[in-house]
């Protein structure tokens, strides 16, 4: 359901702290772009990129930015800006993805929202936290509240990656690449063997099975750490460590891995379909109990892996 951002986390005393990620130092460009916009806000602004709790924090900056009456807005001093960072400003209402499925049912409470003029000074600023999260009825719905001119009124739709949404809510906005969280810790000593066998599985299609079906030899910890790994890896891929230097950076330990380069391979839509499937595995694995076994999370992936490797090349792209 649609509630306001004092129903969600994060609480009152800890709203300074949820948006302190967005007033870090690799987070300047971000907001002197937003700067730029505030002056006419685009109706839909599109996050991605970062994490899920950086996607958030800079979502809450920008609804500061926008209700903030001081001359050096957000001051996150005035009223507006401790109600925006304590969750309790009147005209910011958060659908939070992170809690599950958002249904079609919130989504027609966005209209009820919409039939009213903001509460305040400032914008009505409506946060769709993950909005990957949107089933196809949901996100149709959304489109239809987005495509009609709403004065005074903000959507965000935070995300991982904008080809994890609907290309029709996507092409409705702006979109701001926010910076990719840096991968630095390397993988265990007894998790590493694994990623290697993954990488040559995804290459030749054999070893896998044979390794995974060995009796005992995959737990629920160790799958958890070779799916860790793996997202570590298409952080890398996707902030282009596999490609290139990172800014006078030391590279993190995946950068130079082979399933990171093969990650890279992929393109953009094969890396959010890999985003997809390590969120799928971890969410399996989160189960207690569990309808499946860590070995099967293991080999479901690989499949899947594999049968990204084989699509691609066959591509026309890729033959090229």
């Amino acid at each position: 359901m649609a509630r306001d951002v004092d129903a969600t986390l994060p609480g009152a005393g800890e709203g300074v702290k949820a948006l302190s990620p967005a007033l870090a130092a690799r987070f300047d460009g971000v907001r002197a772009r937003l700067e730029a916009l505030a002056g006419s806000p685009p109706q839909v602004l599109l996050l991605e990129g970062a994490t899920a709790d950086e996607r958030y924090a800079v979502a809450l900056w920008w609804a500061a930015r926008l209700n903030c009456r001081e001359a050096s807005a957000p001051c996150l001093a005035c009223p507006a800006c401790v109600q925006v960072t304590g969750g309790m400003h009147r005209d910011v209402f958060l659908f939070d993805g992170r809690e599950g499925n958002i249904s079609i049912d919130s989504v027609r409470e966005v209209r009820s929202i919409l039939g009213e003029p903001p509460r305040g000074d400032g914008y009505r600023v409506i946060v769709f936290a993950e909005a990957q999260s949107l089933g196809e009825a949901a996100a149709n719905a959304l489109l239809k509240s987005l495509e009609e001119p709403r004065p005074g009124t903000s959507f965000l739709l935070l995300a991982p990656q904008r080809e994890r949404l609907l290309p029709t809510l996507v092409s409705r906005g702006w979109v701001l690449t926010l910076p990719w969280p840096r991968p630095m810790d390397a993988p265990a000593e007894t998790v590493t063997p694994w990623l290697d066998a993954l990488a040559a599985f995804c290459g030749s299609g054999r070893g896998w099975f044979e390794k995974t079906g060995v009796r005992g030899a995959v737990d629920a910890d160790l799958a958890t750490a070779v799916v860790l790994a793996c997202e570590r890896a298409l952080l890398a891929a996707l902030s282009g460590e596999a490609d290139a230097g990172d800014g006078g950076h030391a590279p993190s330990p995946m950068a130079t891995h082979p399933l990171t380069a093969f990650f890279s391979r992929l393109g953009p839509e094969g890396m959010a379909q890999v985003d997809a499937l390590l969120a799928h595995c971890s969410e399996s694995l989160a189960l207690r109990p569990s309808p499946v076994t860590p070995p099967m999370v293991l080999d479901w992936l690989a499949a899947h892996l594999f049968g990204l490797a084989r699509s691609r090349r066959k591509s026309p792209a890729a033959a090229r």
